[in-house]
């Protein structure tokens, strides 16, 4: 159970709560009791906010006084550390308690994939695909340019482009009516101001509401597992994708696809490799020494810290060191050794790229019909000693700093930052040079005192003065 904002729940958990906190809600044997069921629970939170864990403790404490019973201690995973590391601590102790109160053994199903992913031999209308990427070569003089034009819409409206209303499951792809640099004198650093259009889209917003922007992965790191996949020459053979369990597990993104838009619209890439997963992938290892390499940080919590966490290293990169390969900078077939890990197990074990949420930094009466978004562009470098240091680059932002360049007709420095597909799918994101960014609103209980006398103090962190102007 996850907790966000002022101790709220996801919208997939607002019914539930409400259901649990209303004694007169009854549940399937006809009262507000609970008597026949066990449960275990782990909570999602970040100990730097006040309302650290509530969700989940809430919740622990609703079943218990209804009568249900947990198996084994609450787990809390803290964001602001590791929440996968909280996660591994937790879930020993609790398959043991599980086991002892239900009377099974553990099973091998933890390297079982939840999907089954096929090609599609036959011919697919084109138009019912959600597709990778179509490439178009241009050659000026000696140098060859290859563009990717991706398709990969992230909903069946979407694909069909048919109206209905925006949301988490449905972004609006929002035209780009100002963008502009805030730091004019730092090359290397960055904070890109955008003002997205809504009009017409029928989407509101009210202050403190958040804008979620949908960005795509990095060309680099698209290209880089589909070569340590051995798949850059299937790139773009269309897929379908099948839970084996639809109780348990739905297909997380529209199918069908191809295995480069998996890879550059449904999952998350970017992120740094989770420590479990290790586990997974070192028994399809291309030699003896990678899947010892592998399994070595799977199983050694300090060696993984050193080497992953504090170098910051994603699948892609990490499947390249393993392999002897040292990260690319230009990642290709001739330099990228193949693993032969079964796609089920990418798509079963990454979760899905989620949009990333900033502050609304406009007043909804003074620009009723636009979201400004007001950043600083994330890039570090990579701490540690184990890793050469190299520069990290956050997705959402750098990915706002490619539409940013693209719509004020700005070439992206490519040894600076890394580039992104931004053409959209079936090129929806652009219309000659007006650029889109699929994006969605997410409500906050966050409001204003409605007295205008109360007195209030503002403090504005990061960039400091953009949350603050749609108040003054």
């Amino acid at each position: 159970m996850a907790t966000y904002g002022e101790g709220e729940p996801t919208d997939n958990a607002v019914q539930l709560m409400q259901n649990l906190s209303d004694e007169s809600f009854e549940f399937s044997k006809g009262e507000h009791k609970l008597g026949g069921l066990k449960y275990v629970i782990f909570g999602l939170g970040n100990k730097t906010y006040e309302h650290y864990n509530v969700i989940s403790r809430q919740v622990d404490e609703y079943l218990t006084k209804m009568g249900a019973i947990r198996i084994g201690q609450r787990g809390e995973g803290d964001d602001d550390k590791s929440m996968e590391e909280d996660y591994l601590e937790w879930k020993d102790g609790m398959w043991d308690a599980f086991a002892r109160v239900m009377n099974v053994e553990e099973g091998q199903g933890g390297d079982t994939a939840d999907f089954a992913v096929s090609e599609i031999v036959d011919s697919h209308p084109p138009e019912k695909v959600y597709r990778g990427m179509i490439p178009s070569v241009i050659q000026t003089g000696h140098c060859v340019y290859i563009f990717f034009f991706t398709l990969g819409e992230l909903s069946a409206r979407a694909l069909a482009r048919s109206k209905g209303i925006h949301d988490a499951k449905n972004p609006y792809a929002s035209p780009i009516s100002v963008s502009r640099e805030l730091f004019q004198n730092t090359y290397n650093r960055s904070c890109v101001h955008v003002e997205l259009d809504i009009e017409g889209s029928g989407i509101t917003y009210q202050h403190g509401d958040h804008v979620g922007v949908w960005p795509s992965n990095p060309d680099v790191e698209v290209e880089r597992l589909l070569c340590a996949l051995g798949l850059s020459e299937k790139r773009d053979t269309v897929i379908g994708i099948e839970s084996l369990d639809p109780a348990l597990a739905k297909v997380p993104f529209p199918v069908p696809t191809t295995y480069a838009t998996v890879l550059r619209h449904y999952i998350d890439i970017s992120a740094v490799a989770g420590r479990q997963i290790l586990g997974v992938l070192a028994k399809f290892g291309p030699t003896p020494e990678a899947e010892a390499y592998l399994r070595n940080l799977n199983t050694q919590k300090e060696e993984y810290h050193a080497v992953v966490t504090e170098g910051c290293l994603k699948l892609g990169e990490l499947l390249q060191l393993a392999a002897g390969n040292g990260i690319k900078l230009a990642p290709t077939t001739e330099n990228t050794t193949a693993w032969k890990i079964p796609f089920d197990i990418i798509v079963s074990s990454i979760p899905r790229l989620q949009p990333r949420y900033y502050s609304i930094s406009s007043s909804p009466k003074l620009n009723p019909n636009s979201i400004h978004v007001t950043c600083v562009v994330l890039k570090y470098e990579s701490a540690g000693s184990r890793i050469p240091p190299r520069a990290i680059f956050g997705v959402g932002s750098n990915f706002l700093l490619n539409l940013k360049h693209a719509a004020n007709g700005e070439t992206t420095p490519a040894t600076l930052f890394p580039a992104y597909a931004i053409e959209g799918p079936r090129g929806a994101h652009r219309e000659g040079m007006i650029y889109k960014a699929p994006i969605h609103v997410r409500r906050s209980t966050f409001r204003l005192p409605t007295n205008p006398k109360s007195p209030i103090i503002m403090i504005g962190p990061g960039t400091v003065s953009c949350p603050l102007r749609c108040y003054i």
